[in-house]
């Protein structure tokens, strides 16, 4: 973060902003890990008509290097202060799609930084009160953590192929959601991740498809 611009105005009115701003509630579902976050709508519905009220706004641009997403974060002050941070990430997939998925993601979470807010769970008081922690019943497997370093929107990718996979093996056959998996041009991260989300009978059905065609060819 610089800070090189910043004035006393500036940093009063951002005082006052953020004895206003409420938490983001997390208005956005994860289907694959069974929880919430606030999306970028939401973060910037909560934020924005706060800072607008005390003379400030947001600005945010995008980056893109052939490796790295960055967005740059501008907060201004009326009076022509300001302060400026930067985030980067390596997308999940260097596509238009990745990229903006990663742009998503940054601009998220760094109009809540700058804002000081948190993106607060709607449920969370009453799971961390009055229960007693669920038993760990699930083993660890090698697939444990894939999802590690994914996006929420690149989860949500991902979580759709799994699905159109899952959906053709129980239609067409194994040879078909085989070729359907193998046409995605998924990198190593991303085919463990969908594959984490197939049952075993869906995974035994593919790799002996997969096999079948590599011996004929």
């Amino acid at each position: 973060m610089n800070t090189d611009k910043a004035t006393p105005e500036l940093f009063a009115a951002l005082a006052k902003a953020q004895g206003e701003i409420e938490n983001a509630a997390k208005n956005a579902a994860n289907p694959h890990f069974r929880s919430k976050y606030a999306d970028l709508a939401e973060v910037l519905n909560t934020v924005r008509p706060v800072f607008s009220k005390h003379g400030l706004a947001i600005i945010q641009s995008t980056e893109f290097d052939g490796s790295l997403v960055s967005v740059v974060t501008l907060l201004a002050h009326d009076k022509g202060g300001f302060i400026t941070a930067k985030a980067s990430c390596v997308p999940a997939k260097s596509d238009a799609q990745g990229v903006g998925s990663a742009t998503t993601y940054l601009r998220r979470y760094s109009a809540a930084a700058v804002a000081g807010i948190a993106q607060e769970d709607d449920d969370g008081q009453s799971a961390a009160h009055n229960r007693k922690p669920a038993p760990l019943a699930q083993k660890i497997t090698p697939l444990d953590g894939v999802w590690d370093g994914f996006s929420d929107e690149a989860r949500a990718w991902l979580e759709g192929i799994a699905k159109q996979t899952a959906a053709l093996f129980a239609e067409a056959g194994s040879q078909d959601a085989a070729d359907h998996l193998s046409a995605q041009n998924l990198d190593t991260d991303e085919k463990a991740a969908v594959w984490s989300l197939l049952d075993s009978k869906v995974r035994s059905g593919i790799k002996k498809a997969m096999n079948a065609k590599k011996e004929s060819e």
